[in-house]
């Protein structure tokens, strides 16, 4: 599978299909599926760097602007449609930029995390009550798959462990059997789809947005729930279920299971990329979610 690198020459070359490529440019993030750039200081684009992003991108551009309006944080409103040019062989986006940083790299004590999990619960509560008339895919990651994503947890689990970066409580094996044995998921309802603490950015003390909706769908709830367990302080979760509504302990589970998978995959992923910020707040969100 070939990866494109977005380097700053090809960005101003394709840039110039929207007379911007004599603007200030910065690389702001390199993730699996995408580079991401500023530019000016007031537009983030989006270039695939592998050919699986491309529907995911096609996804947000159909449905982002639909969703932006009826949500209490921001999202990304794609502005600029770039096509394939300058040797680069698939479509790009830009949105306006979205101030903020990560969550899991934020520097939070317990109480702006608190604050940040209850503009967070508020935000999905609205989210997972949008009714739209977009078409979109049934949990196509298979995040309600409970069997695969304990398999997948145990295999990064059994990585972090092999490097040396982390050891299994005794109560982790019954945990993941448990999760083997839930029922079939609940109603869908329209989803991020990989919410996790590198896509919730914050501000300061408080929540700015919500970004990297390529996986948007519909599948139950749950599984946008990982952050209520990685990212909110034990004691907190009470306030987020009050601001967000009822959740049942099937879908707590669920969402434990998948918070447990995703910290474990970012942690190895910080760790294999040098990211050394990226590993502990992986592997302090596995702690948080095993209290």
């Amino acid at each position: 599978m070939p990866v494109w690198a977005a380097d700053e020459r090809l960005v101003r070359g394709l840039l110039a299909q929207f007379a911007l490529e004599g603007a200030r440019l910065r690389n702001l993030a390199e993730g699996w599926d995408n580079s991401v750039w500023v530019v000016d200081e007031r537009y983030a684009f989006r270039f695939p760097r592998r050919a699986v992003a491309i529907p995911l991108l096609d996804r947000e551009l159909a449905v982002l602007p639909k969703l932006a309006p009826l949500l209490p944080l921001p999202v990304p409103r794609p502005a600029f449609a770039g096509k394939p040019a300058e040797g680069y062989p698939w479509p790009f986006l830009g949105a306006e930029l979205i101030p903020g940083v990560e969550a899991g790299v934020a520097e939070l004590d317990d109480e702006a995390r608190l604050g940040v999990a209850v503009e967070l619960a508020d935000f999905l509560h609205a989210l997972h009550a949008v009714e739209l008339d977009e078409p979109l895919p049934l949990d196509p990651n298979g995040r309600t798959d409970m069997p695969k994503r304990v398999g997948m947890a145990r295999e990064e689990l059994g990585e972090l462990e092999r490097l040396g970066l982390w050891r299994p409580p005794p109560e982790l094996s019954r945990l993941l059997a448990e999760a083997e044995q839930l029922p079939p998921p609940e109603a869908p309802a329209v989803v991020h789809g990989d919410l996790h603490f590198r896509h919730l950015l914050v501000n300061g003390r408080a929540a700015s947005g919500v970004i990297d909706w390529g996986d948007v769908c519909r599948a139950d709830p749950a599984i946008d729930l990982p952050l209520y367990w990685s990212f909110i302080p034990p004691e907190g979760r009470g306030a987020f279920l009050d601001a967000y509504g009822p959740v049942n302990e099937t879908q707590l589970l669920r969402a434990r299971v998948l918070s447990i998978q995703l910290c474990a995959v970012l942690a190895h992923y910080g760790h294999d990329e040098g990211q050394a910020e990226i590993t502990r707040a992986g592997l302090s969100g596995l702690e948080r979610t095993l209290v």
